[in-house]
């Protein structure tokens, strides 16, 4: 086997995309041969001993799983944590979880819905995670309220959040006949809110609710509908499937290599703003979302 980066080599073997291997190195918690890691360096792990928490890397040979989940809401979006009462691994068959190293590609917050994947292949998770990418998640929003043109306004020119200006693809209204589609897929069904269509590329830490949140409009339901090129559709609540290989396909080819601007500082006097992602005609986030 070639040498690697230490971060491709640890979301090779399925412990986390190349973004959290750089946490782990970062947090110290990744050694070779005995020494602490350095993000970036070169290893072989058919010659050397890579650990994660005292606990060698396997080496991975056999072909890579994937899979999509709707995830119900009061599902924690982590392999493991011992103070949740349910993971999203749960929501996998048995024979999934202990064939592979399966780990969620991103994050739906607790107490947000719909499609999430999953996958051992690191490389995979890299190129829909990465903010370079820009791969798109769209969202259902349910509000108790209509937004006013003002605050439409706001949340589509931007809203300043901690890590910068976070901004939204798309916010539209949708129709009865997508809320009636979507609540097909849900558990329980609640369509008496008022619905919005988002599309975000940024996939900052809660960043919907945060930004419906900072214009006075907090979220009721927020449901991600699509990832890329793949829609929720007929996934119904709580299932689990596995990708086809023309959608596997499909799905890295939307990554585009884009140079995105790292966040900056929002500036003393910004003004906030939010943004959430719905479903469009075809449903199908945050990080994260």
């Amino acid at each position: 086997m070639t040498r690697e980066r230490i971060q491709k080599v640890i979301a090779n073997a399925g412990i986390a995309s190349r973004r959290g291997g750089e946490h782990l190195v970062r947090a110290g918690r990744v050694t070779v041969d005995g020494r602490a890691a350095i993000i970036g360096e070169q290893v072989d792990p058919t010659m050397q001993r890579v650990e994660v928490d005292g606990r060698q890397l396997p080496v991975v040979t056999g072909p890579r799983s994937y899979w999509a989940v709707n995830k119900p809401a009061g599902v924690v979006s982590t392999v493991r944590d011992r103070h949740a009462e349910r993971t999203v691994m749960e929501l996998l068959p048995v024979d999934a979880r202990r064939s592979s190293r399966l780990y969620p590609v991103g994050r739906l917050d607790e107490e947000s819905e719909g499609l999430l994947l999953f996958t051992d292949d690191g490389t995979w998770a890299d190129l829909l995670l990465h903010p370079r990418y820009g791969v798109e998640r769209e969202y259902f929003v349910g509000l108790d309220r209509s937004v006013t043109k003002m605050q439409k306004l706001a949340l589509r020119n931007g809203v300043e959040l901690e890590e910068g200006l976070a901004r939204l693809d798309h916010l539209d209204d949708v129709t009865p006949a997508q809320v009636r589609n979507l609540m097909l897929l849900l558990e329980p069904p609640y369509a008496e809110l008022r619905w919005y269509r988002v599309v975000l590329a940024q996939g900052w830490k809660r960043q919907i609710r945060r930004m419906f949140e900072a214009v006075g409009m907090p979220v009721r339901r927020l449901v991600r509908v699509r990832v890329g090129t793949l829609k929720l559709t007929d996934l119904r609540f709580g299932q689990a499937r596995r990708l086809t290989h023309h959608e596997i396909t499909q799905l890295a080819s939307c990554a585009r290599a884009t140079t995105t601007t790292r966040p900056r500082k929002p500036a003393a006097a910004a003004v906030p703003g939010a943004a959430a992602a719905v479903p469009g005609a075809a449903a199908g986030e945050t990080s994260g979302r």
